[in-house]
């Protein structure tokens, strides 16, 4: 790591160990700036841009745990490393529990601190990323509104897992940006020169699913007309995104499990001997409960735990209504430009009734809200009348006390319903509208008894 990527901060008030430190995390390629006391620590990171503290706990004046809860009230993003002798591991302990990144006991190795550097670094980068996905997509297409708590903490989760190889099962209801998620933790891994591939699971037939994931040589079937190679050779050294992975047929997870097990692939008709090495990372995605599916005999426990290995629940929007507004402010200005509208607003009226609705659809209902009343409004805003019926229905505007602990399977089929109804029993406009493909919609119909719809 070079000194342009690294400063660091080294707050000792022994002169001897603060010369060593210094010399020591300078060699190993970082900037250093020194100080003996905490208020010319706190004098040095507001001269400095600092990306991690290195601090004794013990010192005259100002104590480490002091200087700690400064540096987190002025400079709350940058990790501070703590260094103690055995005695004090109690106060480190607590500092940890304060905000501090790590402690390193002493005596210790310098590998130790420097290790410990070069991990508080990396998060901190990571973190640095997600600032700007929280706005920007790798695509430029979509925003990740993060001003919730809860969505906060999915983000934490993304930055800490994005820069490993680990397995992340995304989980969450349709509409959440489930995809969106899995091309952050692509953009901010170390993969992210390389290809990002993401197959819907539950919008091709089972017939074609293989194929395309695995490939297949000429003459395997009829339309084989040459020889294919599949997404998981396609996504080598990237990332591929497996979106509602709980739809995948039995036989194909089988094979699934095998290609993660061997770290390769072998197509459709190939001989045994012409299996093709890969190196994929799976980011897979579901709105389904797969500890359930396992239990019946859907989906097959070893597959799901080489899935799992880091899950992340995507809260849906009625639970982060906090970033509302900001999504509001977002879609207003994605697709006001999109459909020469730009620098419109949404009416009072209109913006209780978003805030009011229980958005069974997540924020794909809401962007397709906002993209229904950005054509029809009138005069520079969107009005109440310009919203989907089911968000301006006094009825539908919220949970009133009835509603208050209702399953949302039951709430989920109303809009279903209700949906329907609107389109005069279109179902593909209505899976359009929901925001689901059309096969995710016939099992939701399926499994809530309407078929016959």
């Amino acid at each position: 790591m070079s000194a342009t990527q690294g400063r660091i901060l080294v707050v000792e008030d022994d002169d001897a160990m603060r010369q060593l430190l210094v010399e020591e995390i300078g060699d190993a390629g970082y900037a250093v700036v020194a100080a003996a006391e905490g208020e010319e620590a706190l004098a040095q990171v507001a001269r400095h841009s600092i990306d991690v503290v290195v601090t004794d706990l013990r010192m005259p004046g100002m104590r480490g745990e002091t200087l700690l809860s400064e540096l987190k009230a002025r400079e709350p993003d940058i990790p501070v490393v703590i260094i103690t002798a055995f005695g004090s591991i109690d106060s480190a302990v607590e500092t940890i529990r304060a905000g501090a990144y790590h402690y390193v006991a002493k005596p210790f190795r310098m590998a130790q601190l420097l290790h410990a550097l070069e991990n508080a670094l990396r998060e901190r980068r990571l973190r640095q990323e997600l600032e700007t996905l929280r706005t920007i997509t790798p695509t430029g297409g979509s925003a990740i509104v993060a001003r919730s708590r809860g969505m906060r903490r999915v983000l934490d989760v993304v930055a800490r897992a994005a820069a490993s190889n680990t397995a992340v099962l995304i989980e969450g209801e349709s509409g959440t940006g489930k995809e969106l998620l899995a091309r952050a933790l692509h953009q901010g891994s170390t993969r992210s020169h390389g290809p990002f591939v993401a197959l819907n699971c539950a919008a091709i037939p089972e017939s074609l699913l293989e194929s395309q994931l695995f490939g297949h040589k000429r003459g395997t079937f009829t339309d084989a007309h040459e020889d294919r190679q599949g997404l998981l050779v396609d996504a080598h050294a990237g990332t591929l995104f497996l979106d509602e992975i709980g739809d995948l047929a039995l036989a194909l997870q089988a094979k699934l499990l095998r290609v993660l097990q061997e770290r390769e692939v072998l197509p459709l008709g190939a001989p045994s001997t012409a299996a093709i090495p890969i190196d994929v990372r799976i980011v897979a995605a579901t709105n389904q409960n797969l500890d359930q599916a396992v239990l019946e005999g859907r989906f097959r426990r070893d597959l799901l735990y080489r899935l799992n290995v880091i899950s992340v629940r995507v809260p849906p929007l009625r639970e982060r209504m906090d970033d509302l507004a900001p999504l509001v402010a977002h879609l207003l200005e994605k697709h006001g430009r999109r459909v020469d509208r730009p620098g419109w607003s949404v009416g009072p009226e209109a913006l209780e009734a978003l805030r009011r609705y229980s958005w069974p659809g997540n924020v794909r209902e809401l962007e397709n809200a906002i993209e229904r009343g950005l054509v029809l409004g009138r005069n520079g805003a969107i009005q109440l009348s310009d919203l989907p019926e089911a968000i301006r229905r006094p009825g539908d505007l919220g949970p009133d006390r009835d509603e208050i602990g209702r399953p949302m399977s039951e709430v989920e089929r109303e809009h279903i319903l209700r949906t329907l109804r609107s389109v005069r029993g279109n179902k593909a406009a209505a899976a359009r509208l929901l925001g689901f493909d059309r096969k995710t919609l016939y099992r939701k119909l399926r499994a809530f008894g309407l078929e016959s719809r």
